[in-house]
């Protein structure tokens, strides 16, 4: 018996990183999938976004776990098409159960050298785009009359500001008020909203020339392995002596949110930070 059997979760962001690995840890604990990526890049990221065929990875993979997947391309922007895939979902899985506002991206730079794009990009995807999936798919969770948990993305930078990344941080700062806010609105039909606050977790988002380059400033070429090497920028934003999180360290903390042994837990920003808030204190 797996913790969330016979529910469905809806999954942002869900072909590669994080998304990808929620939705398999959710898959192996019962629930059905239902998920959206854009599969295409998004003009301010200095990064290739996941691509079509590896959303059809990931719903091949959650069909192995002998779970059902509706796995479509979409964009958090656009709210009538991630409404349209939820519909489709729902109709043919019969209900929604949880909800994870995964999708995001993140560039740098100093606050006052940020042109107009990227600022209003890292709004519209990472805050933006999380209150388009509250939209698209609550109201189905509601209706369920059951109700729920709805877990939205955040970042430990929202407890700890990192230099030449304020437009993130504001962005994820936004997804925490906006959790708060739905907690608050929703916990009365039993729907609980929490976020997950990570610090660095190795995906593409953050395993990037663009990401090194801010940590490692000092080297011309900024590797992964100077990345890992301890001493380095990322080992010091922590209190554990690791460079970064795996994306599986956050999808444990999504199931535990997703599932009923969290069932009196709402209004919660949970970090995911080996120990980044507490060293900043």
């Amino acid at each position: 018996m797996g913790t969330l059997d016979g529910k469905v979760a809806f999954i942002t962001g869900v072909a590669r990183g994080q998304g990808r690995s929620h939705a398999l840890t959710l898959a192996e604990a019962g629930a059905d999938i239902i998920g959206i990526d854009v599969c295409q890049d998004v003009e301010s990221a200095p990064y290739p976004m996941a691509t079509a065929d590896e959303l059809d990875e990931t719903a091949r993979l959650v069909e192995k776990l002998g779970r059902r997947a509706i796995l479509r391309q979409a964009d958090v922007r656009d709210l009538a098409r991630m409404s349209e895939v939820v519909d489709e979902g729902v109709d043919e899985l019969g209900r929604l159960d949880v909800v994870v506002a995964n999708a995001a991206i993140c560039t740098t730079g100093a606050t006052l050298d940020l042109d107009d794009l990227t600022f209003q990009e890292m709004i519209d995807v990472n805050l933006k785009g999380v209150w388009h999936t509250a939209k698209a798919a609550i109201p189905h969770v509601r209706r369920g009359g059951r109700g729920g948990s709805v877990i939205l993305a955040s970042s430990c930078v929202t407890f700890a500001p990192v230099a030449n990344m304020a437009h993130y941080g504001a962005s994820k700062a936004g997804v925490n008020a906006l959790m708060a806010t739905l907690a608050l609105e929703l916990g009365p039909e039993l729907i609980r909203v929490n976020s997950v606050n990570p610090t660095n977790v190795d995906t593409p988002m953050l395993d990037n020339e663009h990401v090194r380059r801010l940590f490692m400033p000092h080297l011309d070429n900024p590797t992964r392995d100077d990345a890992a090497t301890p001493g380095s920028a990322y080992h010091a934003f922590h209190v554990m002596p690791i460079p970064w999180v795996d994306p599986s360290d956050v999808s444990e903390a999504v199931l535990f949110l997703a599932s009923e042994a969290s069932r009196h837990v709402t209004g919660v920003a949970l970090p995911i930070d080996a120990g980044l808030r507490i060293r900043k204190m």
